[in-house]
């Protein structure tokens, strides 16, 4: 069986799992989440990283800090994981879902403006498969209209948009390291701050509400309660074993963009066939191979294709059910415009096996199976 994904394993982590451990500091901003947090900043050029327990956590602090409440909404789009409207809605605010690009399924940055209202208090994009979003037209609808920017950039470590990181273009960013991910800790994540003068609120929000972390620098002689936050600080257990992998970044990188490589040259005579569509990535991004996906005619063609690459050993998968017709997103959100492509893209996407140690042979029979069906 050739799975869908294989968390990513480079050697070194037991030994800074043990590291760790030996310290006799377990828990939250040891050794290691310090060397992640710091090999963060200087891969991006963010002004402040702070690891997470998960993306979803770091998206949550971001809402804190934008001060989300009810009656805000918050423009993204539907075709997300749940999280991305999760972190808004449990502040009270209305998720409002813009319509996909049927090119990169991201959301089509020309519907945004239409969404505002005198309601509106962020525009959240998701960079789906570690593709930018049109990032400067974002950038400028939300400086005219004084609103803020929160990345979901989740699927996006080590990709860019005309040379910037994703994630530090906006006012915060969210990485995700679950195990699914390019760079994993099992569950964790990360929240870039684009200004300093939030870091602050942050670390408190981080640190349970408290100023726990001044108090540790030395800073303050004791430290106390100054403000509502919760526990997204992770164990250094987990930072240890994704230091291992952040070590190893470029290489792991290009293995992935190998792999990704040979999908598309293998899979291009389908596409030029008219039988499939591949990923389009705009010439302004650069990505990070976080997937390789495929489309096929709709719905139904997609189900048996995903049969028949079961029943070759190759675990394939689609991805996201639209938020807004989810039972949830009808109850907390609603749909701005016309759901054109959301909806009906997401039915033909298939995502094939993408991991660091997939093989070349692995990634020539997954194309050849594909192959066969189409013959």
């Amino acid at each position: 069986m050739i799975s869908f994904n294989v968390p990513p394993y480079t050697g070194r982590e037991k030994e800074y799992v043990g590291a760790a451990i030996d310290s006799h500091k377990i828990s939250g901003d040891g050794e290691f989440t310090k060397k992640c947090s710091a090999w963060i900043e200087e891969k991006t050029g963010t002004a402040r990283a702070l690891l997470t327990t998960s993306c979803t956590h770091a998206t949550e602090m971001a809402a804190l800090l934008a001060k989300t409440g009810p009656g805000d909404e918050i423009i993204m789009p539907s075709f997300t994981f749940v999280s991305t409207a999760d972190a808004f809605v449990l502040r009270g605010a209305t998720a409002v879902f813009v319509d996909i690009r049927p090119d990169t399924m991201n959301m089509d940055e020309k519907l945004i403006e239409d969404a505002i209202t005198d309601k509106t208090k962020a525009i959240v994009p998701v960079h789906y498969a570690g593709v930018a979003c049109e990032m400067d037209t974002i950038m400028d609808i939300a400086k005219r209209h004084d609103l803020m920017v929160i990345e979901d950039a989740a699927q996006g470590v080590m990709s860019t948009y005309k040379g910037r990181s994703l994630g530090t273009i906006g006012d915060f960013g969210c990485f995700s390291f679950h195990e699914t991910k390019n760079f994993s800790m099992g569950e964790g994540g990360a929240l870039l701050i684009k200004d300093e003068r939030y870091t602050e609120d942050a670390e408190i929000i981080r640190e349970k509400g408290t100023n726990r972390s001044k108090f540790f620098r030395g800073q303050i002689d004791k430290y106390t309660w100054v403000d509502a936050g919760s526990s997204y600080l992770p164990s250094d257990i987990n930072a240890a074993y994704l230091y291992a992998q952040l070590e190893m970044a470029d290489q792991i990188t290009k293995e992935r963009m190998d792999r990704w490589k040979a999908y598309y040259e293998l899979l291009a005579p389908l596409r030029d066939e008219g039988r499939i569509e591949l990923p389009h990535v705009p010439e302004e991004c650069v990505h990070n191979a976080h997937m390789f996906y495929i489309k096929a005619k709709d719905l139904e063609e997609r189900t048996e294709l995903i049969k028949h690459l079961k029943s070759c050993g190759i675990e394939a998968v689609f991805h996201y059910i639209p938020l807004h017709i989810a039972p949830a997103g009808k109850k907390y959100g609603r749909f701005a415009g016309t759901d054109r492509y959301t909806t009906s893209e997401s039915e033909r996407l298939v995502r094939l096996p993408m991991y660091y140690g997939l093989t070349e042979d692995e990634t020539e029979f997954v194309c050849s199976s594909i192959r066969a069906f189409y013959r």
